[in-house]
């Protein structure tokens, strides 16, 4: 028999009881811890964080000044060799000042909804920026923006989920893992956001969103798999699907075999070109390629810059790249953080790269328009599954994940990492053995290019991607990871 015992917290003046140890999850331990940072309200509502920002810009004796709010609750359940290790929730509030004199500005940053603390770092902000250098690259603030007429998905479920509602779903993962014979650790989130701006320019926005994210991670002996899934509502995490889909692949990657490393044709787990694609959209920026620092970079006889690759054929025709916040799976953000509209572009069209990222300030040296971050990625699928795709691979890899990405050469945009958690090798459009991990060296304008097949898409972290099919990876050492 399992005994009720609670440990009895106090928040905004209410007090209530969190079990240590709950019949129904009797076998997994509940360890609760509440973490109370700041002494916010869990989340304010539009109107509250706009009448906040309001007061806050009147008070301003700068000559111009720029405010910005995030506040928000996030909790987390961490879990381990089947078992909840910690609950933690955290309740986040932050605004931040930056006052203007000519072209001269300095930020402060408040955690407390207090009006003395935020009166403090408005006059904090103002001496400091008295004081500050010149900014070479100082712009104005926005003039007030249009937006696109739609709201951020914000889930209440996803909003309120007790540490109790998320254990029970952390326990249908670990049940799975148990009974196959599997220790099971990973996350399971959920986070409810605003984020509100306003300027002396009359600028002024506000978003309200949620967030839920499941990663599972499972070992067998010598084998692992590793698989992530992102929603902004928590009931739309597949939590058995992926569980099932993790224990199916570390049970399959026991006892790898070595191959020699070299070239070879590549199947990217959707999870694994999550990781790899951003880097190359990253890499689209105006100033490094016109400044000649990119892969994007023209150069002249003399290897002097000479504009910038943007409108060429660089990459496969299948490799179709978008900013789409508006995407059913993301339903993000409609502004950026200085104000910018983020709305639907076009990046990469047909592997043509259809414009660069220009910031503010190069923008207004090159006569262009600055059209805010290329973020989120979405990049377009098709109705074929990863099954679909290793079917028509006479003989090739499976990585289901790319770890530790870092640069080689940034200029040519080349990076290293490994794959991990379940690796195979692929033959006669079948799976046919584990393989041990490899660490990588690609060149990945060069993978893009030599895309020749794309899977349905799905969502990691704030991208929608699918997974690909790749002529040419370059493969380089045999690692020892899992």
């Amino acid at each position: 028999m399992v005994s009720s015992r609670f440990s009895v917290v106090r928040r905004n003046n209410c007090q209530f009881p969190i079990p240590y140890a709950l019949g129904p999850i009797s076998n997994y331990q509940l360890a609760i811890t509440i973490m109370t940072l700041t002494t916010s309200p869990a989340i304010l509502s539009e109107d509250q964080a706009l009448s906040l920002l309001e007061k806050v810009v009147k008070q301003s004796e700068a000559e111009a000044v720029f405010v910005s709010l995030s506040t928000g609750e996030e909790s987390l359940s961490r879990f381990s060799e089947n078992q909840i290790s910690q609950n933690i929730s955290k309740t986040v509030f932050s605004l931040s000042i930056t006052s203007y004199f000519g072209k001269k500005s300095a930020s402060a940053a408040v955690t407390e909804f207090d009006e003395d603390a935020i009166a403090s770092a408005v006059k904090r902000s103002e001496e400091l920026a008295r004081i500050a250098p010149v900014d070479p690259e100082w712009m104005p603030l926005l003039p007030p923006q249009t937006y696109d007429l739609r709201s951020p998905a914000f889930d209440s479920a996803t909003a309120t989920v007790s540490p109790l509602a998320r254990a029970k779903m952390v326990q249908q993962a670990c049940a799975i893992a148990g009974q196959g014979g599997a220790h099971g650790s990973g996350t399971l989130s959920a986070e409810a956001s605003l984020y509100a701006i306003a300027s002396s320019t009359g600028l002024r926005a506000c978003n309200q969103s949620t967030k839920a994210d499941f990663s599972l991670t499972a070992r067998v002996e010598d084998g692992s798999s590793w698989a992530r899934s992102t929603a902004w509502s928590i009931d739309e995490l597949p939590i058995a699907q992926l569980a099932e889909q993790v224990l199916d692949r570390a049970k399959s990657s026991r006892n790898p075999r070595p191959i020699p490393p070299g070239v070879y044709p590549v199947i990217l787990d959707g999870a694994a070109f999550a990781d790899l694609l951003p880097w190359v959209i990253w890499g689209l920026d105006a100033r490094a390629a016109d400044e000649g620092r990119s892969f994007m970079s023209i150069a002249d006889a003399e290897g002097k810059p000479a504009g910038n690759r943007a409108g060429e054929q660089l990459f496969s025709p299948l490799v179709q790249v978008q900013r789409d916040p508006a995407h059913p799976l993301l339903r993000s953000n409609t502004f950026f953080g200085d104000g910018l509209s983020n709305n639907y572009l076009e990046i990469i069209k047909d592997g043509v790269p259809q414009s660069l990222s220009y910031s503010r300030y190069w923008a207004a040296q090159k006569g262009k328009e600055a059209k805010g971050a290329y973020f989120p990625i979405v990049m377009t699928g098709s109705d074929q599954s990863l099954a679909d795709l290793i079917a028509q691979t006479e003989r090739g890899i499976f990585v289901s994940r790319a770890w530790y990405v870092r640069y080689v050469n940034p200029k040519t945009l080349e990076v290293t990492g490994m794959t991990r958690d379940g690796t195979f090798w692929i033959e006669d459009g079948q799976i046919a053995y584990p393989i041990k991990n490899l660490r990588f060296n690609q060149v990945l304008p060069d993978m893009l290019r030599d895309v020749d097949a794309v899977s349905a898409v799905k969502r990691y972290g704030g991208s929608v991607v699918p997974g690909v099919r790749v002529k040419a990876f370059n493969f380089t050492s045999i690692t020892d990871s899992l």
